[in-house]
């Protein structure tokens, strides 16, 4: 018998995803793959995986699973949602062992909106054109090329538990990142006015709740273009800004087109894009434009910084789990998420 987790519950929208399908936008195949590429690689490190595998994006309400003829370790990592195993709450950011027959509840999110759920080995689930990541409008990857839904059956590739200590992720690193999201302007910023552009840089938006995977739409104070709306179609990368020609920006994020013919006034820094993804509706966002230089040197900590990402990891010692180091990661207060950085090589955003 196959040891599997069982959708009792699929939640808002949760969705299976890895680093992404990359390589084929040119034949107009969406890249997706995670949304916090730092949660992933986070949740994964915890229980021993390599940073991309693929593991459950889980958005703002989270799901109900069952684990079905053997045991597996699991691990949350991302925006701070409430946890129980049978019952009883458990913290994110910490390893903890789901016996067989035991059910994992992922309640609503208390801050943020994304975390990913990773299992020790990861999923058996074939791959599409080199990735598992969802891409729901296409209907690739995944399970059915979609959200999970009630009944499904996620196999597990290596169950059992594994001999390692337990791990919880450092206090010091759970930090939700705020502040303006950095920009570098362009590569259409001579479509807008200097109005335009003030307007944008001067100015907070609202996310809006049409949202999701494929953009961030904002709501704001207008932004003026210099002269057409429209521009010849061409690539979209992570964090492309486009202002259609009601002057309200819009983020493309993980499931973007892969082309498009509104003119983008700005693109989000690599090291901002997993701030993106915690963005909730209702929550408001302002812009900062930056040099391309201090971009390239975020871009390079962070890649120092992945390589590090287990030195965020603690051991979690004794059954009790009551040290004061845990009770001091367990956000007895308030939310909290990973404030480890993560890039993902993608010189065009940087």
């Amino acid at each position: 018998m196959s040891v599997h987790l069982e959708v009792i519950e699929p939640g808002l929208a949760t969705t299976i995803q890895d680093l992404g399908r990359r390589g084929w936008q040119r034949f107009g195949i969406s890249e997706s793959g995670a949304m916090d590429p730092v949660a992933l690689a986070t949740a994964n490190a915890l229980v021993g995986n390599t940073v991309g595998t693929a593991a459950l994006e889980v958005t703002l309400a989270g799901p109900v699973l069952a684990c079905i003829n053997g045991d597996t370790r699991i691990a949350l990592a991302g925006a701070d949602f409430a946890i129980a195993i049978d019952g009883r709450p458990v913290a994110s950011h910490e390893t903890h062992d789901l016996k067989s027959g035991q059910h994992l509840v992922i309640g609503a999110a208390r801050d943020g909106a994304r975390a990913v759920l990773a299992v020790s080995g990861g999923f058996q689930i074939k791959p599409m054109l080199g990735s598992v990541a969802t891409q729901s409008r296409s209907q690739l990857g995944g399970l059915n090329g979609g959200p999970l839904r009630k009944g499904d059956l996620l196999p597990l590739a290596l169950p059992g538990l594994p001999g390692r200590p337990h791990l919880m992720v450092s206090p010091t690193n759970r930090v939700r990142p705020n502040g303006p999201v950095r920009v570098l302007l362009g590569p259409q910023d001579d479509a807008f006015s200097a109005e335009g552009i003030a307007t944008f840089l001067g100015s907070d938006y609202a996310v809006t709740p049409l949202s999701d995977r494929m953009g961030c739409r904002l709501e704001g104070p207008r932004v003026a273009h210099a002269g057409a709306v429209g521009i010849v179609s061409d690539g979209i990368v992570f964090g492309s800004i486009q202002i259609p020609g009601n002057g309200q920006p819009i983020i493309l994020l993980a499931d973007r087109q892969t082309t498009g013919g509104y003119p983008k006034i700005a693109t989000v820094i690599s090291a901002d894009l997993p701030r993106l993804a915690q963005l909730r509706p209702g929550e408001r966002v302002h812009f900062q434009s930056i040099e391309e230089d201090e971009a390239v040197k975020l871009v390079r900590e962070m890649r120092r910084q992945i390589d590090r990402v287990g030195d965020s990891m603690i051991e979690v010692h004794g059954g009790s789990n009551l040290t004061s180091e845990h009770l001091l990661a367990s956000n007895l207060i308030s939310g909290v998420i990973s404030a480890l950085e993560w890039v993902q090589a993608d010189v065009a955003t940087s």
